[in-house]
């Protein structure tokens, strides 16, 4: 049984659609858009897996139980987590960036991811009775790039979400549970209208080495193997998926 939060939209709602086609049965997160989330899940019900959606903000702790609560209760012991959920705020130059935005991206990239891996560790630790598992965790290559003059602060709280896939990966590995990370680039969905900017795929994609953006059906296909057997071996690893950037 694996949560995918931010699962109503773009890569998340990938996710949930390729691993219920795998079949996981997916329990699917999300903040505040109930009614692309109902359709996700409705079409992961569908393909013959058990799917629950659950509006959960990830940087609220009592929500983020809730969250673990419903899906475990509904549809059986977690097993697996993609720490998907993650904002970039609008579009801008540090310097114009507000103080609230900034710290409204660090408490849903950073606290949100962190406390959905410790609610997961704690479901899934051999030590605590847990079956073992696997968690992923979405970064970004903004997070080697830093992003100059569009989202620092959205950089800087990716880099963070890996230097935690790498403590947890080798904190946790003794308890069954792997710890990886994927680093996406310019992903073909809504985030860029939202960040103001509905354009920014195709001024961006001349500078990819592939010359495009990449399908959110792409980012999903690497976050399935790194939750497969095929990465039973495989931990503590940031799969830059990013078209050569």
């Amino acid at each position: 049984m694996t949560v995918v939060t931010g699962g109503s939209r773009g890569i998340g709602a990938a996710v949930a659609l390729r691993l219920a086609a795998a079949g996981h049965a997916v329990g699917i997160g999300y903040v505040s858009a109930r009614d692309a989330a109902r359709e996700v899940a409705e079409r992961v019900r569908e393909t013959g897996a058990g799917c629950v959606a659950v509006r959960a903000d990830t940087s609220v702790e009592a929500q983020v139980d809730r969250l673990f609560d419903t899906v475990r209760d509904t549809l059986g012991p977690i097993t697996a987590l993609v720490n998907n959920a993650g904002i970039t705020g609008p579009l801008g130059r540090f310097t114009e960036t507000s103080p609230e935005v900034m710290r409204r991206v660090v408490d849903v990239n950073v606290t949100g991811a962190l406390l959905c891996a410790r609610r997961a560790a704690r479901e899934m630790a051999t030590s605590l009775g847990g079956r073992g598992g696997a968690i992923v965790n979405v970064s970004s290559g903004a997070a080697t790039l830093g992003s100059p003059g569009e989202y620092v602060h959205y950089a800087a709280s990716k880099a963070a979400v890996d230097a935690m896939t790498v403590g947890l990966s080798k904190e946790l590995a003794a308890d069954g549970i792997r710890v990886n990370s994927v680093q996406p680039g310019l992903v073909m969905t809504d985030i860029h209208a939202t960040m103001g900017d509905p354009d920014r795929p195709a001024k961006k994609s001349a500078v990819i080495p592939m010359g495009r953006g990449a399908e959110p059906e792409e980012i999903a296909g690497a976050i399935a193997w790194l939750l497969g057997d095929d990465a039973s071996y495989t931990t503590g690893a940031v799969l830059r998926v990013a078209g050569g950037l």
